[in-house]
């Protein structure tokens, strides 16, 4: 594999891992401030909407990782 499209491609795969992890944990944020309130309903509700983030950085991060090994052979 070319180095540069390697380094490229792991660059942006990061990147999207650090964006979905920095708008979960906003969501986190606020499903917190809920809890506190003891809205605690709304606080699961916002929650669940880390799911799909979360499921979309595995997914990055386990691309990352067969990029990186397939670019080691």
């Amino acid at each position: 594999m070319d180095v540069q499209i390697v380094e490229a491609t792991l660059k942006m795969h990061v990147r999207q891992m650090r964006e979905r992890l920095d708008r979960a944990a906003g969501i986190a944020k606020a499903a917190e401030t809920c809890a506190e309130t003891r809205n605690i309903e709304k606080a699961i509700e916002i929650a669940l909407d880390i799911e799909q983030l979360i499921y979309e950085v595995n997914t990055f991060l386990n691309a990352a990782s067969m990029i990186n090994r397939i670019s080691k052979t």
